[in-house]
């Protein structure tokens, strides 16, 4: 596979719509700006809201204009038009959905979303193994934890055209680059071993090959990678979206990285270490990182480090 022709954008902004925190406190720093404590009134529902999902807004400048990419759409249709509410947002405008992967938590808010969208039909680049069914984890008690299916009737009555890639696309005329199924080639990343789904008549360990990245190339700056769960290793998604663009500097890495639990702890540290030699100059873990994760991500990068809260806005 060659690489890919990546057009650079003169800007990149990546608003966190829904994720696991919410902190209305945090301070802002260089490149990060966090949402308003409230927007007039202290009363209980004025307050930007969490759960345990993921979607942020892609705002691409280039040409002298701003294209809008939606990544994900949370885990249920609750929090994501609350937050857009809540942030004065809108999704009228965007021009292309991507879905990290299949995973209850990150297509919640799909049909909801999809309906917003001034421009019909709708292309959502999804990889063609997120409606693969049934699949579930099984449990140490034995007990298999089975996960809901996307209603892509539902998706595509609202609006939605699937685009089915398992391969790297460009996107966006050609200024965003979305991986497909990622390459696994670092020894410490081993996707998720509890994780199985029916394959004909058998039942066989998920390697959950709809994982799938964003990729953009700031101008003059680098790489910003974001993933949806990093199911396929956070530093495996950052070496292939080198791989793919030819590409070594990394300006930023935003997503979830799925460090969380005693499955996933002992790999911390090899994480860490390459992600040190990475260098991006933002680096912000959320989502299913894990707060112990999250902790030694700021220890050992600190400069790097940002905090997430839902309604997080990161400038490239």
């Amino acid at each position: 596979m060659g690489t890919f022709s990546l057009q650079p954008v003169d800007k990149c902004e990546v608003v966190v719509l829904v994720d696991n925190y919410i902190d209305v406190l945090l301070p802002p720093k260089d490149g990060v700006t966090r949402p308003p404590l409230a927007r007039g009134n202290m009363i209980p529902e004025d307050t930007i809201l969490a759960e345990h999902g993921l979607s942020v807004l892609l705002r691409l400048t280039y040409g002298g204009e701003t294209h809008l990419v939606l990544m994900d759409a949370g885990y249920t249709d609750k929090v994501l038009p609350h937050n857009l509410a809540y942030l004065g947002l809108g999704l009228e405008d965007v021009a292309l959905v991507v879905m990290s992967h299949g995973h209850m938590d990150h297509y919640g808010g799909l049909v909801w979303a999809v309906g917003q969208i001034k421009k019909k039909p709708v292309p959502i680049v999804i990889h063609p193994n997120a409606f693969v069914t049934p699949r579930f984890f099984k449990l140490p008690d034995g007990r298999n934890l089975r996960f809901p299916v996307m209603d892509r009737e539902a998706v595509e009555k609202a609006g939605g055209s699937f685009e089915e890639h398992a391969e790297p696309s460009l996107q966006l005329d050609e200024h965003l680059l979305v991986t497909g199924s990622v390459e696994r080639v670092t020894s410490f990343e081993k996707g998720m071993p509890n994780a199985y789904m029916k394959q004909g008549d058998e039942i066989v360990h998920d390697d959950i090959l709809d994982d799938q990245g964003c990729v953009i190339n700031v101008r003059n700056e680098g790489l910003v990678v974001i993933s949806g769960c990093a199911h396929a290793g956070i530093i495996n998604t950052i070496k292939y979206a080198r791989k793919l663009t030819g590409m070594d500097r990394v300006l930023g890495v935003i997503g979830g990285f799925h460090l969380s639990g005693p499955v996933f702890e002992p790999i911390i540290p090899d994480t860490i270490d390459a992600m040190k030699e990475i260098n991006p100059k933002r680096l912000v873990p959320m989502h299913c990182t894990g707060w112990n994760a999250i902790k030694a991500f700021e220890a050992a990068m600190p400069e790097a480090f940002a905090l997430n809260a839902s309604g997080t806005t990161y400038q490239f």
